[in-house]
């Protein structure tokens, strides 16, 4: 039986390996294959630190957590829950599991700090610190340029303030620099973590950004040093 079910599983994963893959086929860097790889990686390093997780939920609902981002398809919400909800309709899941899927579709993003889950769980979690640590570190950096340039936004404007405690409809909305972005999101995320090891990673990656940042404000001031 156990091998059995290990089998199913391992199938059942690289079928949705590929779909994804497909789906994702045409997305911005920041948001495509690799991001996804990225975050299944980590959310199963996490998920080996804990070992009362759904290791298949958890690499599942990473694998399906970008399936149709918002930001990428006129803003619907659902979207994403309706592909995952058709993708998993005849797998061999018990429902419990595809229900926790669907909801780490629906509660893994930031949107500003306003989407909470009210009923939260381990693997949301989980999958919730893997997508955050994406957004930190040297990836981070690099991510958050490049969607910026993707939108045509700044890279800095020192002559507005950063908007702190925005509502998801001001978040999705807003038009501020890159730099902005850092403080309005990126360096939000190390107390957001929900996991252990999810910290650790995050307090190394956190400060490589204020490093970095430190040094853009001298180059962005000219202030020259040997």
């Amino acid at each position: 039986m156990y091998v059995w079910v290990f089998m199913e599983n391992n199938s059942l994963i690289a079928t949705t390996e590929a779909f994804v893959r497909e789906q994702l086929a045409d997305s911005e860097a920041g948001h495509n294959w690799d991001h996804i790889r990225r975050v299944r990686g980590i959310a199963m390093d996490i998920a080996s630190t804990l070992p009362a997780a759904n290791a298949v939920v958890v690499e599942i609902g990473a694998l399906l957590h970008d399936i149709s981002d918002a930001k990428f398809n006129g803003g619907d919400e659902d979207r994403g829950e309706r592909i995952a909800k058709r993708f998993l309709a005849h797998k061999p899941l018990p429902s419990s599991d595809k229900e926790k899927i669907r909801k780490i579709i629906r509660y893994v993003s930031f949107k500003g700090g306003n989407n909470a889950c009210h009923e939260p769980f381990m693997e949301l979690h989980i999958v919730q610190d893997a997508d955050r640590l994406d957004a930190l570190g040297a990836i981070g950096i690099a991510r958050a340029f490049h969607y910026g340039g993707y939108k045509n936004r700044a890279l800095y404007d020192p002559e507005t303030p950063p908007m702190l405690n925005m509502t998801t409809e001001q978040y999705r909305n807003s038009q501020t620099s890159t730099i902005h972005h850092f403080y309005e999101k990126l360096l939000l995320l190390k107390t957001l973590m929900h996991t252990e090891r999810g910290k650790q990673i995050a307090a190394q990656r956190h400060a490589f950004m204020e490093s970095f940042l430190t040094q853009f404000f001298k180059e962005w001031n000219l202030i020259i040093t040997p």
